[in-house]
């Protein structure tokens, strides 16, 4: 079972292709310089700011999308569709899109790079079947992650793709997991890669998975409003203009604020 009682993988997924594989290391990386040179303010003789500025946030940045489709409409129930087949479908796809997604930037993800699961102030650890905290790199993490949901998703006993099947009765709950750890993935990706993401170009496709995302699961509260606060700043900025970032926000501004001088455990 995924979440906190999910045990360890013992195979690595299998991450789809990234559409831009054939933009070599070196190339990637002299862009991500010329992005943070562009991102710099002019010298002044003063000290850098200790704390550094949201990329993702730069409004030349998050007006990026690769379509202006109103996702609000998007992720409502259709009539006559079973719930559960609603949530089985939308929830396989992202997980196939949000793998993708970290494909791209896979390469500089690495044990050295990222040596803790970290979005902002807050880091995430992996609870094995035991129950037992595991303090974890982000790409270990992800696998934990990646790997747990393709074994669910392909299960015909949780994910019945066979007409007559039953879903089972935890079968919202194990949603509701996913969802969370697919979650802080795509906020890895921003926190962590979002120069990577600038410099391949793709900037757009993750905020347009991201709107996407975060509509679907506060449609059908998937996942608790605590859990998203991290990224309230951008999700407050990318799903506004479709009337849901009054969704908790208010209360994530001031738990933000209190979370800028220490790190947050999970």
């Amino acid at each position: 079972m995924v979440g906190d009682q999910c045990s360890l993988p013992a195979e690595r997924p299998v991450l789809a292709q990234s559409p831009k594989a054939g933009l070599s290391c070196k190339m990637v990386l002299q862009a991500v310089g010329k992005v943070l040179r562009k991102s710099k303010g002019k010298p002044n003789g003063k000290k850098p700011a200790p704390e550094e500025k949201k990329l993702y946030l730069e409004p030349e940045y998050t007006k990026s999308r690769i379509t202006d489709f109103e996702f609000k409409e998007l992720v409502m129930l259709p009539r006559e569709i079973d719930l559960n087949e609603w949530l089985a479908s939308n929830t396989t796809t992202f997980f196939h899109h949000i793998n993708l997604q970290y494909s791209t930037i896979s390469e500089f993800c690495t044990g050295e790079s990222c040596q803790t699961m970290a979005v902002c102030n807050t880091q995430y650890y992996w609870y094995d079947e035991r129950g037992k905290k595991i303090k974890c790199t982000a790409p270990q993490y992800v696998d934990f992650v990646m790997s747990s949901v393709q074994k669910l998703v392909t299960d015909e006993d949780v994910f019945p793709t066979k007409y007559g099947k039953e879903f089972p009765n935890s079968f919202e709950s194990l949603v509701k997991k996913i969802c969370k750890y697919l979650f802080h993935v795509l906020a890895h990706i921003y926190s962590s890669h979002f120069k990577e993401t600038l410099a391949l170009e793709l900037h757009g496709h993750l905020n347009t998975l991201y709107t996407h995302f975060i509509l679907f699961i506060r449609e059908f509260n998937l996942v608790d409003l605590k859990e998203t606060t991290v990224m309230d700043d951008l999700t407050e900025v990318l799903c506004s203009s479709s009337g849901s970032s009054s969704n908790g926000s208010g209360n994530g501004s001031s738990n933000s604020a209190g979370a800028q001088n220490h790190v947050k455990e999970r």
